[in-house]
């Protein structure tokens, strides 16, 4: 039996629980390259939605199908939560249980990120006044009548809350999330 050229690198984020949103109409490169870097680096994913095993297209069409119940998920189970953009945030920032989770999370000081759009759901929540963010320049006013420090930049990481503008941030999104989660882990474990 051949052996690898590379050993296996050990996952930085094993024992990691994160929760992703997902429901019509999300960014589809938003919410699957969060999901895929994660998974990656050795963390456990799950994508909460309305209804277990509904089958979600996102904007550019590509299906996402839900594992978990938004109302069956506790921020005491999970280390951070992730917001992709599209059109989802829109709809699901009118769930009182979707804000109750998102405060909960931003209350412990968890992993609160959003990309683009997705920051209208932690606006709902409440959870931005005086942090400093960026998103979508589409939701600049929404982030700054919210009461949160706007900066135009491809990630800003405040405390517990990261942010990103669009998808071409990701690969500096997902960097600091990987990093903020491995110093979590590393101060829990």
């Amino acid at each position: 039996m051949a052996q690898a050229p590379f050993p296996a690198p050990v996952p930085l984020l094993q024992g990691v629980r994160i929760v992703i949103l997902v429901g019509e109409e999300y960014e589809d490169l938003e919410l699957w390259y969060p999901k895929l870097r994660l998974e990656e680096a050795g963390a456990s994913v799950v994508l909460a939605g309305g209804a277990v095993g509904q089958l979600y297209a996102g904007k550019h069409g590509y299906p996402c199908r839900c594992e978990a119940i938004l109302t069956d998920i506790a921020a005491d189970d999970f280390h951070g939560i992730v917001i992709p953009g599209g059109w989802m945030p829109d709809a699901l920032r009118r769930d009182p249980a979707v804000l109750a989770l998102v405060q909960e999370f931003s209350r412990q000081g968890k992993l609160v990120a959003a990309i683009c759009h997705g920051g209208w759901i932690p606006i709902s929540a409440g959870v931005y006044r005086g942090v400093r963010v960026t998103g979508s320049p589409g939701i600049k006013d929404d982030l700054v009548n919210a009461g949160a420090v706007w900066e135009d930049r491809p990630v800003v990481v405040d405390q517990h809350h990261i942010t990103s503008r669009r998808p071409a941030d990701l690969p500096a999104f997902m960097a600091a999330i990987v990093e903020f989660l491995a110093a979590a882990a590393a101060v829990a474990g």
